[in-house]
């Protein structure tokens, strides 16, 4: 532990998104991946993307906490949103629900910042990103790291770490509802 540099708890949703997103965040923080992501269908889906993100921690030495697979929690947050098109109100709630739970766990483990990997994606609205985080920061105390990780390349090199280590590139977002 390096403490020189304050904690940063990261929430991973996939293992390719965390390796350039990892690789900036650790200049200024000591990084703690989250690996929560209970909208991840189906569960051997799930499984998948957990076994590259444990891979993923062990190759850039961070630690990982993993708090299990709650898929039925996420259903009901989302209930009624099933219909919702990709950038809409179900992506809304699902991005609310798993950074108050980052935000919950950085509480509990005494980590003063927090930030997400899902900003490295194009094809996600970051300002929603940001305001479900900031949101979350508010209700426990903390602090939102508000960092646009697709900026400075970071999707392009997110790519090219993920060839390097050869990691599996899911291609949909996670939910039943994005397959």
């Amino acid at each position: 532990m390096d403490n020189s540099k304050p904690q940063a708890l990261l929430h991973i949703c996939c293992a390719p998104d965390s390796t350039a997103v990892f690789e900036r965040l650790k200049e200024e923080y000591e990084v703690i991946g989250f690996f929560h992501n209970p909208n991840i269908f189906p569960e051997a889906e799930y499984k998948k993307r957990l076994e590259e993100a444990e891979y993923v921690a062990r190759k850039l030495k961070f630690k990982i906490v993993v708090p299990g697979y709650a898929q039925q929690e996420w259903g009901q947050a989302v209930k009624d949103l099933e219909a919702e098109p990709e950038k809409g109100k179900r992506c809304d709630v699902c991005f609310r629900f798993n950074l108050q739970a980052t935000a919950k766990k950085a509480i509990g483990m005494g980590i003063p910042f927090f930030t997400t990997t899902l900003t490295i994606s194009p094809h996600k609205i970051t300002e929603m990103i940001f305001k479900a985080g900031r949101d979350a920061a508010m209700k426990y105390g903390l602090k939102f790291l508000e960092l646009d990780f697709k900026k400075k390349e970071g999707f392009k090199r997110s790519l090219e770490l993920s060839r390097e280590m050869n990691l599996y590139r899911q291609n949909y977002c996670g939910c039943r509802h994005s397959m």
